[in-house]
């Protein structure tokens, strides 16, 4: 039905927006000191969903990325890609990127993006301390 397509790309089009936009704030949001609190609870939320979801649904799983690749899947455009990073350098840019070097900067940009949002939370933390 014309309806449920309709449905379906508003779905792709909302997670491509939103994956899209927490990434960003994922790598970036621990800068600004407004967005530190909420920085670290994102990011721990994805590093949950990262290591102890991926327990059971594999390494790195995201439930943004499987409700999305759930909504290209039904609108006969499976997603090749295990990540979705690998998915947006390709979909951006035309880049099949390898997706070892993908998988590794996406770890090391989460690495040191909670790092700083941890090691800025609490120096935040300390200066508003009596």
């Amino acid at each position: 039905m014309q309806c449920d397509r309709i449905l379906l790309e508003i779905g792709d089009y909302f997670f491509l927006t939103f994956h899209t936009a927490l990434s960003l704030f994922n790598t970036f949001g621990w800068i600004f000191k407004k967005t530190r609190p909420w920085h670290l609870t994102s990011i721990l939320l994805t590093a949950s969903s990262w290591f102890v979801l991926g327990i059971w649904y594999g390494w790195g799983y995201c439930p943004c990325t499987d409700w999305h690749w759930m909504i290209r899947d039904a609108l006969g455009r499976p997603i090749e890609s295990w990540s979705y990073i690998h998915f947006l350098i390709q979909e951006l840019t035309g880049i099949n990127a390898p997706p070892e070097i993908v998988d590794v900067s996406v770890l090391a940009v989460l690495i040191v993006s909670t790092v700083m949002s941890v090691v800025l939370n609490v120096r935040d933390r300390i200066k508003r301390m009596p």
